[in-house]
């Protein structure tokens, strides 16, 4: 009984960290990081220096923090999420 409770535990704690989220700049992606990458590549096509100056609308969180990133680390790129997986 001990060891099936060990095997689970320890199944779910594999799945747990599979199932972490992926990270744009240190935030959280909801899915695929694509609105990230928009953020930062509207953020580097316009030249923004200010965190004041990236458009927070609606609910577009993920683009706005993209832009905050751009502003961060401007040489970081839009092409990877953290981990260095690939963004469509």
């Amino acid at each position: 009984m001990q060891r099936t409770g060990i095997i689970i535990g320890f199944a779910m704690l594999i799945l747990a960290s599979e199932a972490r989220a992926r990270e744009f700049g240190g935030h959280d992606c909801s899915d695929d990081c694509s609105g990230h990458a928009a953020g930062y590549r509207w953020a580097e096509a316009n030249s923004i220096t200010s965190d004041s100056d990236c458009p927070l609308r609606g609910g577009a969180f993920s683009f706005y923090e993209g832009c905050l990133v751009y502003v961060e680390d401007p040489s970081r790129g839009a092409d990877e999420d953290d981990d260095g997986d690939d963004i469509d």
